[in-house]
């Protein structure tokens, strides 16, 4: 940035000059019969001899600065080479006690891109780092199974899709192999889950979609309706309250899609104790019920 600075001051030094010049110049015309004359002619001769020093200098320091860049660039190459003369890029094929892999080393790591065919019959197509899965890969299954998106340490972390031999395919979070944080499970029945996941399992808030229309709102545990949430009908019933391993189970309310509803405890998916029942017509009923 110095060496910018510096150029530009010559050059306004040399357009100083010029500028003077020019009135030396003018002068001349308006005393050309003085005898002056001389004596201005001799001080634009200085001027001149000025300039031409002037621009000498300009050109040794060009010089000057393109002989330090040069240096420069010499030295970050070498300082390039030096850093990396310990890396070794190829690509080659190595055998491993679980199988072969077919890619790109580093330092005789595997990093980069590369292919691994394993003795049970799996294939993973993807990247590589520091002689691990880490990135973006594929994962083929020798069963037909096959699992798409990201990889850290050996493991499906991040994002990534696992299709399934049954046709159900699960499309969301990953941690340390397992489904994990927020996910979109398709199944092969047309119905689908969305909602949370933990060390595999729907857990935490969610929303079955049922294939016949039934939908269910609510708490999630080791893939099962468990504990408050909604379950909505596809003829307009609604029951809201208490659920245990898929079943209606504790306190609860049933809506009627004729505007009834009736209040009372679950177990095992069935009533049990006393049930009233409100009517939209404002009259009250009572049942109980016993577990066979």
């Amino acid at each position: 940035m110095e060496n910018f600075i510096l150029n530009n001051n010559i050059y306004l030094n040399n357009n100083n000059i010029l500028l003077e010049l020019v009135e030396k110049l003018e002068n001349i015309m308006k005393d050309i019969n003085n005898n002056n004359i001389i004596n201005r002619i001799k001080d634009i001769i200085i001027i001149m001899n000025k300039l031409i020093n002037d621009n000498k200098k300009n050109i040794e320091l060009i010089r000057n600065n393109i002989k330090i860049l040069n240096n420069n660039i010499n030295k970050q190459f070498e300082d390039l080479k030096n850093n990396n003369k310990n890396i070794n890029y190829n690509t080659h094929t190595k055998i491993y006690k679980d199988g072969k892999y077919e890619g790109e080393f580093k330092n005789n790591k595997r990093e980069g891109k590369g292919i691994f065919y394993g003795n049970n019959g799996d294939i993973y197509e993807g990247d590589y780092k520091n002689d691990k899965k880490e990135g973006k890969g594929i994962y083929y299954f020798n069963d037909g199974e096959k699992y798409e998106g990201d990889f850290k340490n050996d493991n499906f972390e991040g994002k990534g899709i696992y299709y399934y031999k049954s046709g159900s395919r699960y499309e969301g979070d990953y941690k340390n192999g397992n489904k994990e944080g927020k996910g979109i499970y398709y199944y092969n029945s047309g119905s689908r889950y969305e909602g949370d996941y933990k060390n595999g399992n729907q857990e935490g808030k969610g929303i079955y979609y049922f294939n016949d229309g039934d939908r269910y709102e609510g708490d999630f545990k080791n893939d099962n309706f468990e504990g408050k949430g909604i379950y909505y009908f596809n003829d307009g019933d609604r029951y809201e309250g208490d659920w245990k391993n898929d079943n209606k189970e504790g306190k609860g309310i049933f809506y009627y899609k004729n505007g009834d509803r009736e209040m009372g405890n679950y177990l095992n998916d069935k009533k049990v104790g006393k049930h009233v029942k409100l009517h939209l017509n404002g009259d009250v009923t009572s049942e109980l019920y016993f577990i066979k």
